[in-house]
């Protein structure tokens, strides 16, 4: 049976050969949620062992529905395949297999079992923490001293930046060294890869003006008391319900295990039915309630920190955020469990009770280089009795010492309603004239050296960065910003070559302008 590939995919493939044939490095595959990684890796595995018969591959990740997930998408497409699986949760031990997809946490303490290997996949690879420590560091030095130093490592991800902040591929502790293959969610939806996600107003907003940082986030605990209150609950449960009229999935983002549950006995008592997955949820009753809501007989799952990676319901049409993050990359995860396409479905509509989409914007142009401030501790999430002057938990009803009862925690409702932007197309956009254009080469440590270009619009200036010199997705950017400006002259190699023919390039009279977090990106432009 061959293996039916959509054209990124196969550009992702060769990217690699591309990386490994000039490259001595790890490389990330950055695609996003809902395109295909799974048929990526076995498209990527079957040709490795076509080429050289011994081969060995091992398939590394975290949960035991992208194990089982990876392995029948090799299976589907290689029948016959040597494959295996190395996994405590679905009871297969078969750790001499050719290709073994394995779960972490199972193989972590076997390298010297596993002995010879050639090359690792990592899936979900944003997953890995910094430093040396953690049990895929641990692991993986294991496995490349017992080989010889050789073994080669590919990561997978939609997002290429840590939970907590920081590119994947950059930094003294990285793991990753490149980015061999990019391609935007934007154009996977723009090409009907993707189905699009839209935001809808909310009036109630989730309050966490007094919640501390730690570690680049908001502190569990405290956000969690922050937000778990009633009437908020109830007043965006009514919004979930009236949204969700006429959308047959809902998936909800919840700030803990107890608000989670809240929320689900506030959808049932719309009539709704609701079940809640959490770490603590069994594994059987967890694998009944998504398999029902996956089938459609369940209509509203909400879950606290568990469907955040690697959970593939296709049929998901309405996210709802009451889950306040400065993750960026978890962020777009929560907000990729919609993009998924599905029969009968047009489209995936956000309620964004979070301010996330404020706080990080579009999905497709979220900046994961962002650090974090250092950890702020935030105001106090306290609340000092009248009567007594006991000082209370911001989460109590009753004074601990008096039993004083406190008033009904006012709904707060957003000075600026959630509707921000999903999408960069969904950020108005402007255009601007164009009275001055320069180039220059730009420089960056570490970094393939690229073409800034400078568009003078009166006072104001705008710039782009145009990548002749990198690989895979910038590259072929590039290729096309070229060729819409020089006609049939043959793209550059290298900046310096582009700057000797700047002078016969076509010259923009306008560029439309959109805003991108603290920045400005240039969208399009027109000419004479």
């Amino acid at each position: 049976m061959t293996l039916s590939l959509r054209p990124y995919q196969r550009a992702a493939i060769e990217a690699l050969y591309d990386y490994f044939a000039a490259s001595v490095g790890n490389p990330l595959i950055v695609m996003p949620t809902g395109t295909g990684k799974s048929v990526v890796i076995a498209g990527f595995t079957r040709e490795a062992i076509a080429a050289y018969g011994d081969t060995r591959v091992l398939i590394l990740t975290h949960v035991k529905e992208l194990i089982q997930q990876n392995f029948m998408a090799l299976l589907r497409a290689w029948p016959e395949a040597p494959a295996g699986i190395y996994s405590a949760g679905l009871s297969r031990r078969d750790i001499h297999a050719q290709i073994l997809f394995a779960g972490i946490q199972s193989i972590h303490r076997h390298a010297r079992q596993v002995q010879r290997c050639d090359l690792v996949l990592i899936d979900e690879a944003h997953l890995l923490g910094r430093g040396d420590s953690g049990m895929y560091r641990s692991f993986l030095a294991q496995l490349n001293e017992i080989n010889a130093g050789l073994l080669k490592v590919v990561g997978f991800t939609a997002t290429p930046y840590r939970l907590d902040s920081g590119m994947l591929h950059e930094g003294k502790d990285r793991l990753f060294t490149d980015i061999a293959f990019q391609v935007p969610v934007l154009d996977m939806i723009q090409q009907g890869y993707l189905c699009p996600v839209v935001p809808k107003q909310t009036a109630t907003q989730l309050d966490v003006g007094g919640v501390g940082t730690r570690g680049g986030e908001f502190i569990a605990k405290d956000l969690e008391a922050a937000v778990d209150r009633d009437d908020v609950t109830r007043a965006a449960v009514v919004e979930i319900v009236q949204h969700g009229e006429g959308r047959g999935s809902w998936l909800i983002f919840c700030s803990g295990v107890a608000h989670a549950r809240h929320v689900r006995d506030a959808i049932r008592e719309h009539g709704v039915s609701c079940e809640t997955v959490t770490g603590d949820t069994p594994g059987p009753e967890r694998d009944a309630i998504l398999a029902a809501f996956k089938a459609g007989r369940l209509r509203c799952v909400t879950n606290a920190n568990v469907l955040t990676t690697g959970f593939d319901a296709p049929g998901v049409d309405l996210i709802a955020l009451l889950r306040p993050t400065k993750s960026v990359g978890l962020y777009v995860q929560m907000v990729g469990r919609g993009t998924r396409l599905a029969e009968g479905k047009d489209d995936c509509l956000v309620l964004d009770f979070a301010g996330n989409t404020a706080r990080h914007g579009p999905i497709d142009t979220v900046d994961g280089r962002k650090k974090e401030k250092p950890d702020e501790p935030g105001e106090a999430p306290i609340k000092i009795c009248p009567e007594c002057q006991t000082i209370n938990h911001a989460s109590v009803r009753r004074c601990i010492e008096c039993d004083h009862e406190f008033p009904p925690p006012v709904v707060k409702v957003a000075p600026q309603a959630a509707s921000n932007a999903l999408l960069s197309t969904q950020v108005q956009a402007t255009w601007s004239d164009v009275t001055g254009i320069s180039y220059a080469r730009h420089e960056k440590p570490g970094k393939p050296a690229s073409l800034r270009v400078t568009y003078e619009c009166g006072l104001v200036r705008h710039s782009e960065w145009v990548c002749f010199e990198h690989t895979g997705f910038p590259r072929d950017k590039a290729v096309g910003w070229w060729r819409r400006r020089a006609g049939n002259l043959p793209p550059p190699a290298t900046v310096d070559e582009a700057l000797q023919q700047v002078d016969q390039l076509r010259r923009p009279i306008a560029i439309q302008v959109r805003p991108a977090g603290q920045y400005t990106e240039i969208a399009a432009a027109r000419f004479v």
